[in-house]
């Protein structure tokens, strides 16, 4: 009785008034728990959408550099020819290699060349690789839609894409002429018959790249054990900072290691506007909700005024008055930012297997991305739009919960 007259109410029976409070006028506050609901659903569920976009677009260039990480001559980058290539890795590099944080690493050569057919010419990128390495880095081989992938360094067949297929106009079986440069810039050509026909995820791509066995390749080109780039991948593409360092010392300062947001700024300024607009994203809707709770709470603090007027004549302080229309408002957020957390998972849930896309496949195409929009739910982005409701949410909760601490009593109670 004591702590009551001093002011002062345990924090249960705060949270019992407080709640009851909240449903003296129960449509008002289902109306503002819809909106929060459906403002948090939002939020999470848009910026899966736009997080798995991102993701996809961010893989896919990370798969086309390809590798994490990259190491090459310093030259390459600017002029990815064969006479910048380098050594197969030594002892100390195939130890950092094996460090548990590398997934998977692979060497290739990697050289601009021609592929003719008995119709047509094209420029290509040719990589020779091994198959068991690319395959864990780079190359799907469920998108071969015909024939089979390289079975070894030493096969003599050659993948392509279908999309050069149907240019060259030619098929599983046929024949092909590669011709590219041998460190001596003399012309280097040799025939291969295709042995697999691949569809990837960008048709561009079926144009560009096109797999033959690394050994098979260092003979035509005359480059003896040296390859054109090392490509390295790990678990998760934003933490290569925690391994990188490690490999770079391994390959020695005569080298470039570079990691695949630095190799690709583009895709590196991507990553980091996603994380940018997913804070924006929701502090803008969080504003448009904002002035809805504000609201709520202002008519619920102007139908109590004589209420709190009487409170405040038998003791209560101010400072608790304001504390308990602020526990109103962190109920009333609690509770919508649950529901909307929940509707939001439950909604994803059912879209892990893929958004089909492909009626604008092309346009996503020129933004990088695939014909399937797979939804990325980050734990990260839920707990960003959580904080920023609760927080924001009693900040702008401050304003009606000072107006309520601030009635003078005796005014109060002569109210009507």
């Amino acid at each position: 009785m004591m702590d009551s007259v001093k002011g002062r109410l345990p924090l249960l029976a705060m949270l019992t008034l407080a709640w009851r409070n909240l449903w003296r006028n129960y449509r008002r506050t289902l109306i503002m728990l819809a909106a929060i609901t459906v403002g948090v659903w939002a939020m999470i569920f848009m910026t899966a959408l736009m997080r798995g976009m991102v993701d996809d677009m961010l893989l896919n260039g990370i798969r086309n550099l390809p590798g994490e990480v990259q190491i090459h001559n310093p030259l390459y980058r600017d002029d990815p020819s064969i006479n910048n290539s380098i050594a197969a890795p030594d002892e100390t590099l195939l130890k950092a290699l094996q460090i548990p944080q590398v997934k998977a690493w692979s060497q290739r050569v990697r050289v601009p060349a021609v592929i003719s057919s008995e119709r047509d010419s094209r420029g290509i990128t040719l990589l020779g690789v091994n198959p068991v390495g690319e395959a864990k880095i780079s190359f799907d081989r469920d998108s071969l839609v015909e024939g089979r992938f390289l079975k070894d360094p030493q096969d003599t067949g050659i993948v392509i894409g279908a999309k050069l297929a149907a240019r060259l106009e030619t098929r599983l079986g046929k024949r092909v002429v590669v011709m590219s440069q041998d460190p001596e810039n003399n012309i280097a050509d040799r025939g291969f018959r295709v042995v697999g026909i691949y569809k990837a995820k960008l048709a561009s791509m079926e144009e560009i790249y096109v797999y033959a066995g690394l050994e098979t390749v260092q003979k035509l080109l005359k480059l003896g054990q040296r390859v054109s780039e090392i490509a390295i991948t790990g678990e998760d593409y934003r933490n290569v900072q925690s391994w990188y360092p490690k490999i770079k010392r391994a390959a020695g300062e005569t080298l470039e290691t570079v990691p695949w947001y630095k190799a690709d700024t583009y895709l590196s300024s991507m990553m980091n506007m996603m994380d940018g607009f997913v804070l924006v994203w929701v502090v803008v809707i969080f504003l448009a909700l904002s002035f809805g709770l504000v609201n709520t709470l202002v008519m619920a603090v102007y139908e109590r005024i004589r209420e709190i007027g009487l409170m405040q004549a038998l003791g209560m302080r101010p400072g608790m008055i304001l504390y308990q229309i602020l526990l109103e408002s962190f109920l009333l957020l609690f509770i919508g930012l649950m529901l909307g957390n929940v509707f939001a998972v439950g909604s994803i849930i059912p879209f892990q297997d893929g958004i089909d896309i492909s009626a604008v496949s092309q346009g996503m195409e020129m933004m990088g991305t695939s014909s399937v929009l797979y939804p990325a739910l980050k734990l990260n982005d839920m707990l960003l739009a959580n904080v920023v409701v609760i927080t924001l949410g009693l900040l702008t909760s401050l304003l009606p919960a000072w107006q309520a601490a601030s009635y003078d009593p005796i005014e109060a109670l002569a109210k009507d």
